[in-house]
């Protein structure tokens, strides 16, 4: 009877074994992708990202849409210095605002909770063992905010204020791989 119950319980440690690991993976894998921009391996970021994806969500809130109605273009009898400036104004776009969110500085900063560019510099921080115990301690934590076995919500909060939380959406591409198809910005940061 003791060989039954020892394969028994095996048996219940492989399954709670297994459980744990796949319901921790997004959350590995979000640890992954913030160790790999503050190490700037650009490598395990293309494996971690779908960027299209991630482009795609970053563009629709920082791209401001176009009026719905266009004004009058100018005439050149009523208001010919209009169509003069008009005339001379660059024709390339300027240039997407979502780029420096798609940058391994960019990342890095998402991931620590910091708008690109805004973030304190990762020298700034103490690399000794104590500093890195405050660091953890001291936090900001991510957080699930939605989970289900396909779809996964991580949130981080600013360091510096916490009412402002950036969303990191993971999306399992086999049973224990997750890639970051979605960020969903502070309100403050969009459309802007």
């Amino acid at each position: 009877m003791t060989l039954q119950k020892r394969i028994w319980d095996l048996i219940v440690l492989a399954i709670f074994v297994f459980a744990t690991a796949f319901a921790t993976a997004p959350w590995f894998a979000f640890r992954a992708l913030k160790a790999a921009a503050q190490y700037e391996d650009v490598q395990a970021i293309g494996e971690l990202v779908d960027f299209p994806s991630v482009r795609r969500s970053l563009t629709a809130q920082l791209v401001v849409d176009a009026p719905a109605a266009k004004p009058e273009a100018p005439s050149l009898w009523r208001d010919p210095m209009s169509v003069f400036k008009k005339a001379i104004e660059p024709i390339a776009p300027p240039e997407p605002k979502v780029d420096r969110y798609l940058t391994v500085a960019g990342v890095s900063a998402l991931t620590r909770g910091y708008a690109p560019g805004k973030a304190p510099p990762a020298s700034a921080r103490d690399e000794s063992l104590k500093g890195q115990i405050r660091d953890t301690l001291r936090g900001p934590y991510p957080g699930i905010a939605y989970w289900d076995p396909n779809r996964v919500r991580i949130s981080v909060k600013r360091p510096d204020a916490t009412r402002k939380v950036t969303i990191f959406t993971f999306e399992r591409k086999a049973l224990f791989t997750w890639k970051l198809v979605h960020i969903r910005l502070p309100g403050d940061e969009r459309q802007g």
